[in-house]
């Protein structure tokens, strides 16, 4: 079973983001044959600086190889270090209505949020069934928002399949878990980075430390009992503590005599504990950049070979001798 994900490189990475997909996807890894890249191409729909674009790029894959992706269980590259991805989005858009794409939620959203519309943003959805159908992708786990763009890479599939009268790509299927973390941010709102809200779980302890004294509570003095269920930094402590100690956070909310101060710290010794590997991990990575760039061509060569002899088929097919 091959499974298909795509990373954005946005820069920084928070917990929410950890738990909601980066954790998954590096577990995939058993699962199946991953390959997962970096969306270089995509990332240019909104992403106008050179710097930043090599920037985030680098960060996004020292950071998911620090944190477990492992380069000889995966296919791990950089979308653009495989250049058939656009020759295929080519051959795809010649099967691709416009009333498909009219009809794409991503698209009609973010231009309702003021994003400039553009031929990459509207034909967004082809790029990506190119990514997906080049690899042969059984699998593509997304978030319930991106059904549609699978939904979609079926349809242009099967349009392709039937013109040329052959079975030339396999038809995806989309993975929804339904039991993404929902990781609250430290205004109790999901985590995000466009609401100001998130908590580094790679940058220094100060720092972390300065977001996490930032999370909302209530005014419950020390002498006073407080409540768990509802306080976001229990909430936040659920996602790196065991039964037992949970257990004994609750019991130290019940006692009076400690303030959410404490529990606060107590948040941030948890989260630098748990991340103190995948830091030591990032750091090397981060000095020794050869390393990173020959790991990421390496995966290009092995996405390379595959799409190279998928595009040799497809090319035979439509006539591109």
């Amino acid at each position: 079973m091959r499974i298909l994900s795509g990373i954005q490189p946005s820069g920084t990475i928070h917990i929410g983001n950890y738990f909601g997909m980066v954790k998954k996807m590096i577990e995939s890894q058993n699962d199946g044959e991953l390959f997962a890249f970096i969306a270089s191409y995509h990332a240019l729909t909104s992403v106008k600086d050179k710097e930043v674009l090599e920037q985030n790029t680098f960060e996004a894959a020292v950071n998911f190889l620090a944190l477990g992706m492992d380069p000889e269980k995966s296919t791990f590259w950089v979308q653009h270090h495989v250049k058939e991805v656009l020759e295929l989005y080519w051959l795809l858009s010649n099967h691709t209505s416009m009333g498909l794409l009219e009809r794409a939620h991503s698209y009609k959203d973010k231009t309702a949020r003021g994003i400039q519309a553009n031929h990459g943003l509207f034909s967004y959805p082809v790029l990506m069934a190119a990514d997906i159908l080049l690899f042969d992708s059984n699998i593509v786990p997304v978030g319930k928002d991106q059904i549609q763009h699978v939904e979609m890479t079926r349809d242009i599939a099967n349009s392709f399949n039937f013109s040329y009268k052959q079975d030339l790509f396999v038809l995806p299927e989309s993975k929804v878990d339904e039991e993404v973390a929902t990781v609250p941010g430290t205004d109790g709102a999901k985590m995000s980075k466009s609401y100001g809200n998130t908590i580094d779980m790679f940058n220094t302890k100060k720092k972390v430390k300065k977001q996490i004294m930032g999370i909302v509570t209530d005014s419950k003095e020390l002498d006073e009992a407080k409540e768990w269920e509802n306080c976001n930094i229990y909430k936040l402590c659920e996602l790196f503590m065991n039964e037992a100690e949970l257990k004994d956070l609750q019991n130290r909310y019940a006692t009076p005599g400690e303030g959410y101060g404490h529990f606060k710290l107590t948040l941030l010794d948890k989260i630098t504990e748990h991340f103190a590997p995948y830091q030591e991990r990032r750091e090397h990575l981060l000095a020794n950049p050869k390393e990173v760039h020959e790991i990421l061509a390496y995966g290009a060569s092995k996405a390379s070979k595959i799409a190279s002899e998928k595009m040799r088929v497809i090319r035979d097919a439509v006539g591109l001798i």
